[in-house]
């Protein structure tokens, strides 16, 4: 039986891959390249030594889908593909409504009919839109200050509309806070096209030179320094919490969902400095007028996940930042 894996050369899935992988599950691996590169997947190769199957697929087209599906006995689905920039999803909301969502129905629409009942799904702590209070735990008002988050929220309804009208059905629904870091290898992790989103990337672009300085967005906010508090979590932990998922779901039936983030909170200009200290680079910044829908604080409380899963997060913003600088500095040389 084989775990099938949506989106799984993206940054999340490929290191949840090698986690599969190292605890000698059966991967398949369907991927787009849209947000993606496809020497991820010799890369992963490496780093295991171990081989999956892959397939060059679109959610969208459901006939070369349901070949996986055909030709494989899938016993549980990780999906991560879908589209995943918030300010893009604000300027082209068809696309992301069209793409995650659909795409997730094709998904579903095969797994019922393959008999394959497990899915773990990867959903944003956006669910939580503007949290009235920190940490954020799992039974908190949801709302969304974006088309991107809005497809998570959706998304998380439709799979527990599943699991009520079929009671064999598992969907674990995994809330990530803020994943940076990559593998200690420094083969994989997130390199975004053109000028990212997140401030992990954004600060190594700094560091290695292809951007003159790093855009702050916001000094006024009610944090300790004024800059946005985010819960910054190692890609390598997210990772290990899918691995905990999907032995939770081998013997659960129905939805749950699980915040996967450290409980710890920094904001933007404690990140700039533990890059610095970690790493031994100056980073320059501006501080830029605050962004529409940026909230002052977000960071979760994890204890779910410890006394239902097991799982915690372990590494430290340091390991983070070097981790992240050290994929960066590869990446530039290859």
């Amino acid at each position: 039986m084989s775990i099938l894996v949506t989106g799984g050369a993206g940054f999340i899935g490929s290191h949840t891959v090698v986690e599969l992988l190292e605890e000698n599950e059966d991967i398949i691996i369907v991927d787009n390249f849209i947000n993606s590169k496809p020497e991820v997947l010799n890369k992963i190769r490496k780093i295991t030594e171990k081989d999956f199957k892959f397939y060059e697929v679109d959610l969208l087209n459901k006939e070369k889908l349901e070949e996986v599906f055909i030709e494989n006995k899938i016993e549980a689905v990780i999906h991560f593909a879908g589209l995943k920039a918030v300010g893009e999803s604000v300027e082209k909301p068809v696309e992301y409504y069209h793409n995650n969502i659909t795409g997730t129905l094709v998904l579903l629409e095969l797994m019922k009919k393959y008999n394959c009942k497990k899915i773990i799904f990867s959903s944003s702590a956006t669910v939580y839109g503007m949290p009235k209070e920190v940490p954020i735990k799992e039974d908190f008002p949801l709302s969304t200050t974006n088309p991107y988050g809005s497809t998570k929220l959706m998304i998380e309804q439709i799979l527990r509309d599943v699991c009520i009208a079929d009671k064999e059905f598992c969907a674990i629904l995994l809330r990530y806070f803020n994943p940076i870091g990559a593998h200690k290898s420094g083969l994989i992790g997130e390199s975004p096209r053109g000028i990212p989103n997140n401030l992990m990337p954004y600060i190594n672009q700094v560091a290695i030179g292809k951007l003159e300085f790093l855009n702050v967005y916001g000094n006024d906010y009610p944090t300790v320094d004024g800059t946005g508090v985010r819960d910054y979590i190692h890609v390598v932990d997210l990772a290990k919490g899918h691995v905990k998922a999907l032995e939770k779901a081998r013997k659960f039936n129905g939805a749950e969902v699980y915040n996967l983030g450290t409980g710890t909170g920094y904001s933007v200009l404690q990140m700039v400095k533990a890059f610095e200290k970690a790493n031994n680079i100056k980073i320059k910044y501006k501080i830029a007028p605050r962004r529409p829908g940026d909230i002052a604080e977000c960071y979760a409380d994890p204890t779910k996940a410890f006394k239902e899963l097991g799982w915690k997060a372990e590494k430290t913003l340091e390991e983070m930042c070097k981790d992240s600088w050290n994929y960066t500095k590869n990446e530039a040389m290859n």
